[in-house]
């Protein structure tokens, strides 16, 4: 990858209200090799009439070239365009008049991982926060340091108990670092399921919607 494949300038595909008319605001963050598209049939499987979706598009349909277990230092520069595309979109919500208390985050897989580390980099009061089969990215292979309060923020990680990409242990920890900072956690692990979304995950997800309208 160079520079010019960074995700800076990629399109955001948008979905259910209008960003001026919504009342809130969700970001969805794609897979590996998945698209803002394929994220979005996601919000297709909700009931938010007044909510607007928006899932940015990851350049080379990845936003970080190895695994979120590798050394951090391998996945930049790319991890850092990532991390500033979700908090440009933030940025422009809260121009919008969309407050941050207002804007749920959601991602599946590499874009999950991804969601994750940016609320624990960037804590404040969400909507919600919504890791799908994911972890938090940290420093790869040595744990990462975060401080402030998510005050009280939701926060759903839901995984299988043996999904190859998504060691058991790694979500254990997130689940606990965003407990100490503050957040709500509702950790659901799914015996034997593969890496994947289920209908309990969407159902959780229909509640913290129908929670924050």
């Amino acid at each position: 990858m160079t520079q010019t494949t960074l995700h800076q300038g990629m399109p955001v595909v948008h979905y259910g209200a209008k960003v001026e008319t919504a009342t809130a605001a969700m970001i969805l963050l794609h897979g590996r090799g998945a698209t803002a598209q394929d994220i979005l049939l996601l919000a297709h499987e909700l009931r938010a009439p007044r909510v607007a979706f928006l899932a940015p598009q990851a350049a080379n349909a990845t936003w970080y070239p190895n695994r979120f277990i590798a050394p951090v230092a391998s996945n930049e520069p790319w991890l850092s365009s990532a991390l500033a595309v979700v908090d440009g979109l933030m940025a422009a919500l809260v121009t919008e008049g969309i407050p941050h208390e207002k804007i749920a985050l959601l991602g599946f897989s590499q874009g999950g991982c991804l969601a994750t580390e940016y609320a624990a980099r960037q804590p404040r009061r969400y909507a919600a926060v919504v890791g799908l089969s994911a972890g938090l990215i940290e420093n790869g292979d040595q744990p990462r340091s975060y401080a402030g309060s998510l005050d009280a923020t939701p926060v759903l990680l839901g995984c299988s108990d043996v999904d190859f990409h998504i060691p058991l242990a790694r979500v254990e920890r997130t689940a606990q670092i965003f407990t100490t900072l503050g957040a709500a956690v509702d950790k659901r692990i799914y015996l034997g399921m593969g890496h994947t979304v289920n209908q309990d995950e969407i159902d959780a997800i229909q509640h913290l919607l129908e929670d924050l309208a």
